[in-house]
C-alpha cells in the first residue's frame, strides 16, 4: 500500500475495513443546505427572509458580513431578482432570520438600541460616510440633507448626499427616511415614496405635518428662552421645551443674532449659511 493513497489493488489483508469505510464515506451525501450555509458564511451567497415592519412586510438579506439589503416587494422571487441584479451575487430564501438578528432588527424598528452589522461592500467611501452619518440620527428625529453634507466634510455635496441616500440598500435599518429637505419638506424616499416616508416619520413621532407647516411658515429652528439654546425642531431637547418658553427662528444666523447658541447634540450650526 502506497503512503497517502487507498487503492483496492494494492491493499493488504488488514486494510479491508478501512478501505470499505472510506468508500462508504465517499458515497454519503452532504447534509441538506450545507453548501448553501458555507457559501452564506463566506459572503459569496446571501440569504433572505421576510419580517413585519411599520410599513408592512419587508424582505431582509444577510450574510456573514451583516445585513446586506432591505426592500418592500410582493414576493421573494421579485426580491431575489432585484437583489441579484443590483448587488451582483446570488441570494437564497430562508424560512426566517436567525433568531438573534430577528431580535435586533425588531428592536431597531421599535427605536430601541441594537447593534447590527451591515454589509456595504461595493459602496464608495463617500457613500459609506453618508450612510454611517444617517445612522446617527435618532429615532423620531430628522436632519436635512445639507446637515449630512456638512457633517461629513462635503458641504457643497448636498445633491450627492441625496443620491447616496436614494441608493441606500438597507433602508429602515439605515434610516434615510429621517433625512429631509433643508426647507422642512419631507422629500423623496426609495422604499415606497413620500407617503411611506411620511408614515414612518409619523410612526416614530416626528410629526411630518407639523414639520411641513413650519416649513411653509419659514421656521427652521426651535429655541428655549430659558437656556438660550436653539435646536432642530425634532431634537429631543427641543421637545422638552414648553410652548411658553419656545422661540422660533428662520435661520441659524437669526438665532445667533438673538444671543442663542447651537445645541451640541443636534448641531444645527452644521447647516448655518
Amino acid at each position: 500500500m502506497r503512503h497517502g493513497t487507498v487503492d483496492a489493488d494494492d491493499s493488504e489483508p488488514g486494510d479491508e475495513p478501512i478501505v470499505a469505510g472510506l468508500r462508504t464515506l465517499g458515497r454519503v451525501a452532504a447534509p441538506p443546505h450545507l453548501a448553501e450555509r458555507v457559501l452564506t458564511e463566506t459572503g459569496i451567497v446571501d440569504r433572505f427572509a421576510s419580517i413585519d415592519s411599520p410599513v408592512g412586510r419587508v424582505f431582509v438579506a444577510w450574510n456573514r458580513h451583516g445585513v446586506s439589503a432591505v426592500d418592500r416587494m410582493d414576493d421573494g422571487v421579485t426580491f431575489a431578482t432585484r437583489f441579484e441584479r443590483e448587488l451582483g451575487r446570488p441570494v437564497v430564501e430562508a424560512d426566517a432570520l436567525p433568531p438573534d438578528l430577528e431580535q435586533k432588527v425588531g428592536a431597531r424598528l421599535r427605536g430601541e438600541p441594537a447593534r447590527i452589522r451591515f454589509d456595504l461592500r461595493g459602496r464608495t467611501r463617500f457613500e459609506h460616510a453618508v450612510l454611517e452619518k444617517a445612522l446617527e440620527i435618532p429615532f423620531g428625529e430628522v436632519r436635512p440633507y445639507s446637515w449630512i453634507a456638512r457633517e461629513i466634510g462635503h458641504p457643497a455635496a448636498v445633491r450627492a448626499v441625496g443620491t447616496a441616500l436614494g441608493h441606500n440598500p438597507i433602508p429602515l435599518l439605515i434610516p434615510c427616511h429621517r433625512v429631509v429637505r433643508a426647507d422642512g419638506h419631507i422629500g423623496q424616499y426609495g422604499l415606497g415614496g413620500p407617503a411611506v416616508k411620511r408614515s414612518l416619520l409619523s410612526y416614530e413621532g416626528a410629526e411630518p405635518d407639523t414639520l411641513e407647516a413650519l416649513a411653509r411658515s419659514g421656521l427652521r429652528y426651535s429655541g428655549s428662552d430659558t437656556t438660550h439654546v436653539y435646536c432642530h425642531p425634532t431634537c429631543r431637547h427641543a421637545k422638552r421645551v414648553s410652548e411658553t418658553h419656545r422661540v422660533w427662528f428662520s435661520s441659524a444666523r437669526t438665532a445667533a443674532a438673538a444671543g442663542y447658541r447651537a445645541c451640541k447634540v443636534c448641531r444645527p450650526e452644521s447647516i448655518a449659511a
